[in-house]
């Protein structure tokens, strides 16, 4: 994979030129791109920066997000050849701190559950899971440095476990989602995959212009509470395993570790999770449902069809459940600096038929907290499982600094 940290070494130091650092991931995109099939299209002619924290890092964008210069197609059909006026907010971030736009990556249409025919670069034969498959892959397969992608339920995490990377899903509205096709408003939130913690950190601060994101203390006696997550059923023996991995890597380095049973009213939030977005979303694309349902991609369809009755008063009782467990999920946090869990139920699941299951993700996609997966473990197949880190709202400098202490346990 291609490092951004090590990018942006190289390119202080004068030992690669930005245009030099943008052609490693043309060519590499040239390489391996027929067989991936990481993005929905590409820019012509990307032209690297002179200035700038990404001057010479090429960025793939998840194609639900506008780009002014690239179509967003959003993997559906009803949106073929759409060509936004406006790059979104968190496109133009990226630009201001000197970034390429490469391309735009596969997603699953409407971000949802309908798979794109990306691979999994790490085995061919499974899916690298979705709904930000292009973003995941493209970063695993080693052609670009940084990708967006967005996560409503798990898809940010979860293909990064699946893929074995490196991603972050930061508090809820740190990067804002203007111009990112809305699925669930109080859900959806854009977040970042690289090849190392370290990458994520300095992309996201670079993004937001906050330099605290990247700093490179790491935590000396960090305080890690166990969650299994019970209430969302057993892991697979892959990711059960990895997380016995990180945990064990963990207290060798010194951190202390404590098994953490999460409060009844934190169970419930992750009960009603699709009532929130199911809700929204009957909101959010009703244009595309009511006006053009035939053209919908069938899962989705399926989906909404099967939701149509949630009523406003079991929204409204949704919403204040997650209220309540946002506010014991704080509680629950002045005994631990960070929690550990699974990234996903297990490894990638074979075909590109499904992307896998996101039980172990909506909970904290819901609560709004930062969410970093750390590649833990290689299952059979060579295929990686990750485990996810994640602070108090807010925190995500906190995230960070614990994901790259359980990566550099990992390593250690």
């Amino acid at each position: 994979m291609i490092s951004l940290s090590e990018l942006q070494r190289r390119i202080a130091a004068g030992e690669l030129s930005t245009e030099a650092a943008l052609a490693q991931s043309q060519a590499a995109i040239d390489a391996q791109e027929n067989t991936i099939g990481a993005f929905a299209c590409r820019a012509e002619q990307p032209r690297a920066q002179g200035e700038g924290p990404l001057r010479g890092v090429a960025v793939g964008i998840k194609d639900i997000i506008d780009t002014c210069e690239l179509p967003t197609e959003m993997g559906a059909a009803i949106y073929r050849g759409w060509q936004p006026r406006a790059d979104a907010p968190v496109v133009m971030m990226l630009k201001k701190a000197g970034a390429t736009i490469i391309g735009k990556t596969t997603t699953t249409a409407f971000a949802a559950n309908d798979p794109t025919a990306t691979l999994n670069p790490r085995n061919h034969a499974h899916t690298p899971g979705g709904s930000s498959s292009g973003s995941a892959a493209a970063v695993a397969a080693g052609m670009i440095p940084l990708a967006l992608g967005t996560q409503t339920g798990g898809s940010v995490i979860r293909p990064a476990s699946f893929c074995g990377v490196a991603a972050i899903k930061p508090s809820y509205r740190l990067l804002p989602t203007i111009g990112v096709k809305c699925f669930s408003w109080t859900l959806d939130t854009v977040g970042l995959f690289a090849a190392g913690v370290e990458d994520l950190a300095r992309g996201l601060a670079a993004m937001t212009e906050r330099p605290e994101l990247a700093a490179d203390a790491m935590p000396v006696a960090l305080r890690i509470g166990i969650v299994t997550q019970d209430f969302a059923g057993a892991p697979e023996k892959e990711s059960a395993e990895a997380l016995r991995i990180a945990a064990d890597a963990a207290a060798r380095a010194g951190a202390e570790l404590r098994e953490l049973a999460l409060p009844d009213i934190v169970a419930q939030a992750w009960r009603i999770h699709p009532t929130v977005q199911f809700f929204e979303a009957h909101q959010a694309l009703a244009w595309e449902y009511r006006a053009n349902r035939e053209a919908m991609p069938p899962m989705l369809r399926a989906r909404l069809d099967e939701s149509a009755g949630i009523t406003p008063a079991a929204y409204d009782e949704a919403c204040a459940i997650t209220v309540a467990a946002r506010a014991a999920l704080a509680e629950t946090f002045a005994q631990v600096d960070v929690l550990l869990t699974f990234s996903a139920p297990g490894a990638a699941p074979k075909g590109l038929a499904s992307t896998g299951n996101t039980r172990f993700n909506l909970l904290w996609t819901l609560m709004g907290v930062p969410c970093v997966n750390v590649p833990a473990h290689v299952a059979d197949g060579g295929l990686p499982v990750g485990v996810q880190v994640i602070a108090p709202f807010g925190a995500d400098a906190k995230a960070l600094a614990a994901a790259r202490y359980v990566e550099a346990a990992l390593a250690g």
